[in-house]
């Protein structure tokens, strides 16, 4: 008789975000299957302390040093959980030895150097991170084809077209009959809201949305269709496809995640209620599948599904995105900078939503064409973002 399998070892980076709770419910589930080895997180010690203490780990990491040493003198009764810090702790989590499989869940540019990390050691890596790809996302496939890292995504609608795709990231889709990606959008919360009237939007509105339940951050992106935007540009990477071959509908239910449409004439559609449970299984398990603790989609308690072209008016970051993406890689990274430094500014009370889409483009007309041919340039555009937009913001011209 065989001896079982090992379970397999797990990396989460970005433990204590919506991401990490929502695949920490699926490991959980199937502990005879996966163990987690290592967490990573930026400075919510009391949430890490109950992983560390359900989970027990043999390594953690907190990004903020303070919280590192607060986390240290929490769990030091447990004697088998050692404490990391900072860019380096972050790293030393995506490629511990014990690590199988990494799950980059980290959002916005932070989570870029330790999903990077993760792929160069060959690790089969999980990419929630829409901002790994659109900074980075040609070195992080090259560097996935020199040492074998097996990618799979798992945001919901690329993870969707993953698995209506007969082959794997990486071979010509065309040489299957592939003719289109289409990526659902939901329209966030203002989908039907008066262009007009988004100068008083509130953050508790932007912040609310109608079907999936994710960070502030995100959901600010979903109600602007920027997220749509990334994920234009994180498809044509991933899967290897021009932009004119990825297309987004607005999906108001959200239970149809993302389509493939085929030279035949033929359109695979996968779908599902909405909750970040399922691609997160389907990743973790592939090519198997497991239980992901969500019930099948009732069609007919669905009812109905409705799509439609994105307004451009009320969504104007979704052209920002894909100007970005036809500029090159430098603009993509200047694209997340700038974007993640005024929804901060959003979310701080600084900036009026309907501005948003007004700092951003500011940004990208002033970016310097400077190479973008490794990840020091491509995070020195991003960077050079962050510092004008803040300029910018700082001037006021945009409140």
């Amino acid at each position: 008789m065989m001896d079982a399998a090992e379970p397999t070892g797990i990396a989460l980076l970005g433990a204590t975000g919506s991401i990490g709770a929502s695949s920490l419910d699926v490991i959980a589930r199937h502990m005879d299957r996966y163990r987690v080895v290592a967490l990573s997180a930026h400075r919510d010690v009391a949430a890490m302390e109950r992983l560390c203490r359900r989970f027990r780990p043999a390594l953690v990491a907190m990004a903020d040093p303070h919280a590192a040493a607060a986390l240290r003198r929490q769990i030091s009764d447990l004697g088998d959980t050692a404490v990391a810090e900072g860019a380096a702790g972050q790293a030393a989590v995506a490629t511990h030895a014990e690590a199988q499989t990494v799950i980059a869940g980290i959002v916005g540019a932070a989570g870029l150097a330790p999903c990077l990390a993760a792929v160069e050691a060959g690790r089969r890596v999980l990419i929630a991170n829409k901002e790994a790809l659109v900074v980075a996302g040609s070195l992080i496939m090259n560097a996935a084809r020199r040492s074998g890292a097996v990618l799979l995504p798992i945001d919901s609608e690329h993870n969707g077209l993953f698995q209506c795709l007969p082959a794997r990231p990486g071979q010509p889709l065309s040489l299957a009959g592939v003719e289109r990606l289409v990526l659902t959008a939901s329209g966030g919360p203002f989908r039907d809201r008066d262009p007009a009237t988004l100068s008083e939007v509130t953050v508790a509105e932007a912040c609310a949305h109608p079907n999936w339940s994710m960070g502030r951050k995100i959901s600010v992106d979903s109600a602007t269709m920027m997220n749509k935007g990334l994920e234009v540009i994180e498809a044509c990477r991933f899967f290897g496809l021009p932009a004119d071959q990825v297309e987004v509908v607005v999906h108001p239910q959200s239970y149809v995640h993302a389509l493939v449409q085929y030279r035949d004439g033929s359109t695979l559609a996968q779908m599902g209620n909405p909750d970040m449970r399922t691609p997160i299984a389907n990743a973790l398990a592939w090519p198997d599948r497991v239980a992901a603790g969500v019930a099948p989609l009732d069609l007919v308690g669905a009812g109905r599904l409705d799509f439609a072209a994105p307004d451009d008016q009320r969504f104007p970051c979704l052209a920002l995105a894909r100007a970005a993406l036809k500029a090159g890689r430098g603009a993509t990274a200047a694209l997340n900078g700038a974007n993640e430094v005024a929804v901060a500014e959003f979310l701080r009370g600084g900036l009026r939503y309907d501005r948003i889409a007004g700092v951003i483009e500011e940004t990208l007309a002033a970016r310097p064409a400077e190479p973008d041919d490794t990840l020091e340039a491509l995070i020195g555009h991003e960077q050079w973002a962050r510092r004008q937009t803040t300029e910018s913001l700082q001037r006021g011209r945009h409140r």
